[in-house]
């Protein structure tokens, strides 16, 4: 049984820093893309950034410059470090995984709250 367990979530001021992370188990995920979503009240779930097993990257244009996605493959963990914070990143913030030639493979984690707030 696949498992994404997130962390890292909480209050942080704007201008500030978190680093989130999910590990992962329940199978081989060197064939999965990892990423990270995001939902604010009333809105979508959106993606915010994504890495397949060979290191690639893809963000949206709202976070580039600003957050970075890594993956360590040895311990199935990624990573959403996420600097200079602004209000509207407020969110919470979940970790995915999906094979990459199999859709119906595609696992959520429960979320992690991320509020920027003075």
């Amino acid at each position: 049984q696949v498992q994404l367990v997130e962390s890292g979530g909480d209050l942080v001021q704007p201008g500030g820093s978190l680093r989130l992370s999910c590990v992962a188990s329940g199978t081989d995920f060197r064939s999965y893309v990892m990423g990270w979503y995001r939902q604010a009240p009333g809105n979508t779930r959106e993606l915010v950034a994504s890495i397949g097993s060979g290191g690639r990257t893809n963000y949206v244009d709202l976070v580039k410059g600003r957050f970075t996605i890594s993956r360590d493959t040895a311990k199935n963990t990624v990573y959403l470090q996420m600097n200079n914070l602004k209000p509207e990143d407020t969110a919470v913030y979940f970790c995915n995984t999906r094979h990459v030639f199999r859709e119906s493979l595609n696992y959520w984690g429960q979320g992690t709250q991320v509020t920027v707030s003075s």
